[in-house]
């Protein structure tokens, strides 16, 4: 007979664990309506997809709360190193879509390796920052950006994922921040980012492709060329805003079914939602997102080590991040990056990726206590 510790199910943190099931559920109904057909076609099924990547998620997150994520922090730089060869094999087997290399196939199933790569990368770094004294020398610092951060940043960015690539940068200098900075170090930094810039700038500028550059002048300026490169930003402000105060009603919007919406299902499901929601829905929703970032926050501040502190807040930051991004290119006031919804937006491997995140996080909670065995 099977014999579970009791205190494993008293300490599980069921709130984060219904919160992003319930969160997951809208976003299963929101793809559903957003990709509803007209009368005369078939239904593409990309609901059914979700709802079945959902189901392995789940019992992906069970396994990994199974265990005691210490464990990670020993095998960190085995899963590190899994996650770069697999990034650079996308340049070799990956196969190109929308402008980019970032999918790799086995048999008929497609994967992102980078949205895997974010939690290997969140364990690796959380793991160094932990075995060093603080405040961050600069000798540290420079070690755990080019030993760790700087080589999968550069393999991003030649997919191109500009969207992950600034995920792991902003991770980095957060926890890098968190763990304490030596004065010193800190004034260096300044006068480095400020001097290089330009330079800077200049070097990304010209690595960018052309519909990413199209994208950075959308922000700047969508009246550009209304009917081109600002058409996503104009038609997303568009939708959000035809919800008003209550929404058109579930199954009652318009933007998604008659294909007025590019990437309804995927970047831009919070404007579908909002289309039928409304203000108040958003506010619902919002709510919801800020409960999961405050659960991730008290999980770090309970943790019972400096390695469970650190990879609990690696992970919140990713979805604070992820959260941010997405609905400020929703509303237009930030890039189009190609960055989705956490939970919500249609993908089996970011949905997978994230239940994986969500079961460390549940993990650390589950096993605050210095002598819980």
């Amino acid at each position: 007979m099977l014999n579970i510790d009791r205190r494993y199910i008293k300490n599980f943190d069921w709130i984060t664990f219904f919160l992003v099931i319930l969160i997951s559920l809208v976003g299963i109904m929101t793809i559903y309506s957003a990709t509803r057909p007209l009368a005369t076609e078939a239904h593409p099924g990309f609901y059914i997809k979700q709802t079945l990547w959902l189901i392995l998620g789940i019992i992906a997150l069970f396994l990994v709360v199974s265990f005691d994520y210490v464990w990670l922090s020993r095998f960190s730089f085995q899963l590190y190193i899994v996650g770069i060869v697999i990034l650079i094999s996308v340049f070799i087997f990956g196969k190109t879509g929308m402008g980019a290399q970032r999918w790799l196939s086995i048999g008929p199933v497609s994967f992102q390796p980078s949205e895997f790569f974010k939690l290997s990368y969140i364990i690796m770094l959380s793991q160094y920052l932990a075995t060093i004294r603080s405040p961050v020398s600069t000798i540290s610092l420079f070690k755990v950006f080019f030993l760790i951060t700087f080589l999968p940043f550069i393999l991003l960015i030649k997919q191109p994922d500009l969207g992950t690539a600034l995920i792991i940068l902003i991770i980095f200098l957060s926890l890098v921040l968190i763990k304490g900075l030596d004065k010193k170090v800190a004034i260096l930094l300044i006068i480095i980012g400020l001097i290089s810039l330009p330079f800077l700038g200049n070097i990304l500028w010209g690595g960018l492709k052309d519909y990413q550059k199209s994208r950075i002048v959308a922000f700047i300026e969508p009246e550009v060329d209304p009917t081109g490169i600002g058409y996503h930003l104009n038609q997303s402000k568009i939708t959000v805003g035809s919800g008003n105060l209550i929404g058109k009603g579930y199954m009652q919007g318009t933007q998604g079914p008659f294909r007025f919406l590019p990437e309804k299902h995927t970047d831009f499901i919070f404007a579908i939602f909002a289309e039928e929601w409304g203000f108040l829905g958003c506010l619902l929703l919002l709510f919801l997102y800020l409960i999961l970032i405050l659960r991730g926050l008290d999980t770090a501040r309970k943790a019972k080590d400096d390695f469970g502190r650190l990879l609990s807040l690696g992970i919140t930051f990713m979805f604070l991040i992820y959260f941010f991004i997405n609905v400020g290119m929703t509303v237009g006031i930030m890039p189009v990056v190609g960055i989705p919804l956490p939970f919500m937006s249609y993908g089996g491997t970011a949905l997978l990726s994230n239940l994986l995140s969500i079961g460390v996080l549940i993990n650390i909670r589950t096993r605050r206590f210095e002598l819980f065995h």
